[in-house]
């Protein structure tokens, strides 16, 4: 399974490259907080594998450096490109029905993700669906990660979007992350940057709180 990949070491620089273009084996350390030569070992089988190839670059006057960047053979890890069947067939929802049918696409298909992920009980909580959300985001291609804050709060974020060109023509697409978010945290999921919007990320807030505790917390 490709989630499975993007949360070995190999797969989180196959992540980055994508997200990077090109980088070398200290950019890569200093990212993830390993040693150049552990990166190194893993470059090595990624290379070996065919799934990235490096050159000689030289920064400034310093000494040439590596840089890896992404073969075409890694593309098998993300999903195909079919922006331009899909933009095409938006189009015509778009003409027979509306911006509303375009919507209401896009929020079924998220509400049948979100009825796979199950109810949020006790036994399953929000914070358990929310990592189930990750790791579909991380099977479709979405360099996602999800990060608790020190105040419990969840940040759900989405480094690189491979449907960027279907969502600049048709932003109603987003409607299935929010769709999926309102079902694990009613009214509690804020999305605060969007690459569509010109963001670096797709960056979501979310309060995983029941609000009688929190409420509760406050009147204590």
């Amino acid at each position: 399974m490709h989630d499975r990949f993007f949360d070995s070491t190999r797969g989180k620089i196959v992540g980055a490259l994508r997200e990077r273009r090109s980088a070398s084996a200290f950019d890569l350390a200093g990212q993830f907080g390993l040693s150049p030569n552990a990166i190194r070992q893993q470059l090595v089988i990624l290379e070996r594998d065919g799934l990235i190839a490096g050159r000689s670059v030289r920064r400034g006057k310093t000494k040439p450096t590596v840089e890896y960047s992404l073969t075409p053979a890694a593309d098998r890890y993300f999903p195909q490109r079919y922006d331009k069947m899909l933009n095409a067939v938006l189009r015509e929802i778009r003409s027979a029905g509306g911006d509303d049918a375009v919507k209401a696409v896009f929020e079924r298909i998220g509400k049948r993700s979100a009825d796979r992920l199950g109810a949020v009980t006790e036994a399953h909580p929000a914070e358990e669906h929310l990592a189930k959300v990750v790791a579909a985001l991380r099977a479709s291609g979405v360099n996602a990660e999800l990060q608790k804050t020190e105040r419990g709060t969840m940040l759900l974020h989405e480094h690189a979007c491979p449907y960027a060109s279907v969502v600049a023509e048709n932003p109603e697409a987003c409607s299935a992350i929010h769709t999926i978010l309102e079902s694990v945290a009613p009214g509690r999921a804020h999305q605060v940057e969007s690459l569509a919007t010109g963001g670096t990320e797709c960056r979501f807030e979310i309060d995983i709180d029941p609000a009688p505790t929190r409420e509760t917390a406050a009147t204590a």
